[in-house]
């Protein structure tokens, strides 16, 4: 099946995914395959059909649209795990299977088999992996996937923005990542990137002045004057330098991007970083205390005022979080003046992850947080930049999976 299906998939666009997997998943006897995708800001799945959204196109019984909130494969979705849709009727089992391309979350299957023993499980995980791959393998030069991901419309500034950040999960061993950016339709200044290089792991967060398209354009000019020179061997101290320098030949002294770059060794938990005007980066130990960061800030970059840069050093412990956010998360208020705040921000992320939720996950319940808490309206771009450093030799995959949402092996439970 899995052989077939890969020869198959070289030439397959993104609408004839569907078919081709039900088709060579039948050979190895699973009866239905249907495939859900999750929307931009992870509120439901839907049904990917090779139709787009038409409901005469859905298979009869099910749903085109289904939320992540109260759903039996939004729990699936949720916790990485796989979980029985139904009971077992006249002798086929259902199921809802985490669909993931590494540790990224991109949805959900709906599938039925005729087994339901430890071989079948690892069957089905072996079939998610593959779809995972031909959809992320599609997915790019694709309309029909942005448009089915989309629930409303989106603005320029955010188009440029999302085509330019690199996934919201990363794992390997190490290091756990997880970002979320809102509002997603409508983001225009915040931008976050990060790479590996070796040992060697950047990150780095910028918020643009403005909330316009000339705001995206200038975090698009940021990221990718960080990314060029990163590339080109400029070192953490003189990287801040390089971007402002491009922003200013570009824009001259009108437009200026706040920052923090840094690089965190994975082989030692070195984390070194510049902050250009940028709120500090917080540290959360144990799962229960929350530091924040302190290092002398430079100036915004663009600005040209001329400011020393500090290059400042922490000795991360195994399992700390590192959190770098834009001041949309902090500083937004209600329309009754009320800040979302530091607090409520660094207490939510310390309970969920007590409550041992995955990293993307975590994030995604506190964006709905501060959605809710802002009913559901942003005045700010509001993006939050995890990364847990699991230490120097992590690399057993049954504690690094729940980390990242990955489903842990089959039990037979």
């Amino acid at each position: 099946m899995l052989t077939d299906l890969l020869t198959a998939s070289h030439l397959t666009r993104f609408e004839l995914v569907p078919s081709q997997v039900s088709e060579h998943a039948a050979a190895a006897g699973f009866g239905e395959v249907l495939i859900y995708l999750g929307d931009l800001q992870r509120d439901v799945v839907r049904l990917l059909t090779g139709h787009g959204l038409d409901a005469g196109q859905t298979p009869s019984g099910h749903e085109a649209e289904l939320p992540i909130e109260g759903t039996v494969a939004g729990r699936a979705y949720q916790y990485g795990q796989i979980l029985p849709a139904s009971g077992a009727e006249d002798g086929v089992h259902r199921w809802w299977v985490p669909l993931l391309d590494g540790t990224e979350r991109l949805g959900v299957l709906h599938m039925t088999s005729e087994g339901d023993d430890e071989q079948t499980r690892e069957d089905i995980l072996s079939l998610a992996s593959l779809v995972a791959m031909l959809v992320v393998g599609s997915r790019d030069t694709s309309d029909s996937y942005a448009r089915l991901i989309r629930v409303k419309p989106m603005n320029v500034a955010a188009e440029m923005q999302w085509q330019l950040m690199p996934p919201r999960t990363y794992a390997d061993g190490r290091v756990v990542i997880g970002a979320v950016m809102e509002p997603a339709y409508q983001v225009s200044g915040d931008a976050f990137d990060y790479a590996t290089a070796g040992d060697v792991l950047h990150l780095s967060i910028f918020d643009a002045m403005g909330h316009d398209t000339a705001a995206g354009l200038t975090a698009n000019l940021a990221v990718g004057a960080c990314r060029n020179h990163r590339r080109q061997g400029t070192g953490l101290a003189d990287l801040g330098e390089a971007v402002e320098r491009v922003l200013v030949e570009q824009f001259g002294p009108t437009r200026y991007a706040t920052g923090i770059l840094a690089d965190l060794d994975t082989s030692t938990g070195v984390l070194t970083w510049v902050n250009r005007g940028h709120h500090p980066p917080v540290v959360i130990r144990g799962g229960r205390w929350v530091t924040q960061l302190r290092c002398d800030p430079s100036h915004p970059m663009g600005t040209g005022l001329g400011l020393p840069t500090k290059l400042c050093r922490e000795q991360l412990e195994p399992g700390d979080h590192v959190v770098f956010y834009t001041d949309g998360i902090t500083e937004a208020r209600t329309s009754g003046g009320q800040e979302f705040g530091l607090a409520r921000f660094t207490d939510f992320l310390v309970r969920h992850h007590a409550d041992g939720l995955s990293v993307p996950e975590t994030l995604r319940r506190l964006m709905r947080a501060h959605l809710d808490h802002h009913d559901g309206r942003l005045q700010d771009d509001a993006t939050i930049l995890l990364c847990e450093w699991l230490g120097p030799t992590a690399h057993d995959t049954t504690r690094a999976a729940p980390l990242a949402g990955v489903p842990l092996p089959p039990t037979g439970r």
